[in-house]
């Protein structure tokens, strides 16, 4: 957490909403303290919220109207076109200037070279002195004819824990920026929304939209018992199966780093990859 407000201050952020879903871990302590951020706790299930995507929506209905609002977890860090000499206000802008309602960014999941639990994590730091490697291909698209969103699967954890069910990978397509109106809603997730004209936000026709990436700082050390304690919690999508994948994998303590591994140096990097753009912008 002290990593992520800093992060996303450096950006220009200027106001956190959060939900603690009743920590023990003194999360709840240290976000109380933080004078930018709104808290709210709560002991209700979060699989019965629809795994949080209730306490999302209300918060936004309520508090977002007219604001954009970019939704994350604790562990995504966004990455935007020249996030590295423009505050994230900037990309608004650009946003409205062009009435463009949502912005998607691609999860890319980042991993260490050699075993998860070889290098400490500690309190504050970049998670990506550790984790600097991902996959630049070993990608799976497919429109989702319902709502009409991009689904995108594969990645490390694909081809490491669901390489026998790759139907089954978590999906990586999120729509996390959004210029909020009460009368929208996530679905599932960030993954897509209502109404549907906010899930196109990739080009079919040749052109390329501008887009971005959440770097994602799962694979630390601390992945092998967070993977248990969400087991014996039981809150995930389809009985936490994808947490008993990752179980069952780490049994086999993976290195996730192959030959085709790249390591992360900044987001012009994954726009010549493919796996972001800056578009028109």
């Amino acid at each position: 957490l002290p990593y992520f407000l800093k992060y996303y201050r450096d950006q220009g952020v200027n106001h956190f909403l959060i939900v603690d879903n009743d920590s023990t871990d003194g999360s709840r302590e240290y976000l109380a303290g933080q004078p930018d951020v709104s808290l709210w706790t709560t002991k209700h299930s979060y699989k019965q919220s629809r795994f949080g995507a209730d306490w999302l929506n209300w918060l936004q209905m309520r508090y977002a109207h007219d604001h954009w609002c970019l939704v994350v977890d604790p562990d995504e860090f966004f990455v935007y076109p020249f996030c590295d000499t423009r505050p994230i206000r900037a990309l608004t802008d650009w946003l409205d200037a062009s009435n463009i309602k949502s912005f998607p960014a691609m999860l890319l999941d980042m991993y260490p070279k050699g075993p998860l639990d070889a290098q400490p994590y500690r309190e504050g730091q970049d998670p990506f002195e550790i984790a600097q490697y991902f996959d630049s291909g070993n990608y799976l698209f497919q429109r989702n004819t319902r709502f009409g969103n991009l689904w995108i699967q594969g990645g490390p954890r694909m081809r490491a824990f669901f390489s026998d069910q790759p139907k089954k990978a978590p999906a990586l397509n999120k729509i996390p920026l959004v210029r909020w109106n009460r009368s929208y809603t996530y679905v599932s997730s960030t993954h897509m929304l209502l109404p549907r004209g906010l899930n196109q936000v990739y080009d079919e026709w040749g052109g390329e939209k501008a887009s971005g990436c959440l770097l994602h700082a799962k694979f630390l050390d601390t992945f092998a018992a967070k993977a248990e304690e969400e087991m014996e919690r039981g809150q995930h999508y389809a009985a936490s199966a994808e947490y008993k994948a990752y179980k069952a994998g780490l049994n086999r303590h993976p290195d996730l780093w192959c030959k085709w591994s790249e390591k992360y140096i900044n987001w012009r990097q994954l726009e010549i990859l493919g796996l972001m753009s800056k578009g028109n912008w």
